[in-house]
């Protein structure tokens, strides 16, 4: 699972507030404003997904593909992670395919069964495609999530 967050100690203390409102109006804003600050960052990671070198051409049921399927956004905003995130989640993949996401932007190289022959195993090198993408954009989404913050902090208090 990869993730990139915008959380911190304002955050949490918005989310505590929101509980203890009973105002489902702002409660739904706060969610929708956290989400639509991190929205743009997935049509990002997913172009860097597909252009991932190798030798066969792109297709919704490779592994590309299917790593561009389980790019979302996931917004929590109650418990000790409440934040935002960008994941590649590895639980939305097939069974045999669950740490691929992190072994392709990995550091080291990764080795697997060619297309599930356990009797002939290739080594691969990792393709990093997310922090590449998310870590230059990142401080413009550090700040929009921050003026969310405020904003909505303004409105409770």
């Amino acid at each position: 699972m990869l993730r990139l967050r915008t959380t911190g100690e304002d955050l949490r203390q918005v989310s505590a507030r929101l509980r203890r409102i009973d105002n489902p109006e702002i409660k739904k804003r706060f969610r929708k404003e956290l989400r639509a600050v991190a929205t743009p960052f997935v049509p990002l990671v997913r172009s860097s997904i597909r252009s991932i070198p190798s030798t066969r051409p792109y297709t919704a049921d490779g592994l590309r593909g299917r790593m561009s399927k389980a790019t979302r956004v996931e917004v929590r905003t109650v418990g000790r992670d409440a934040g935002v995130a960008i994941r590649v989640d590895g639980r939305k993949m097939p069974s045999n395919m669950k740490a691929l996401p992190k072994g392709m932007e990995g550091t080291k190289r990764w080795r697997h069964p060619v297309f599930g022959n356990r009797e002939f195993w290739v080594t691969q090198q990792p393709h990093p495609y997310f922090f590449r993408v998310v870590r230059p954009a990142g401080v413009a989404g550090r700040r929009a999530a921050a003026r969310v913050v405020s904003s909505i902090t303004r409105d409770v208090s």
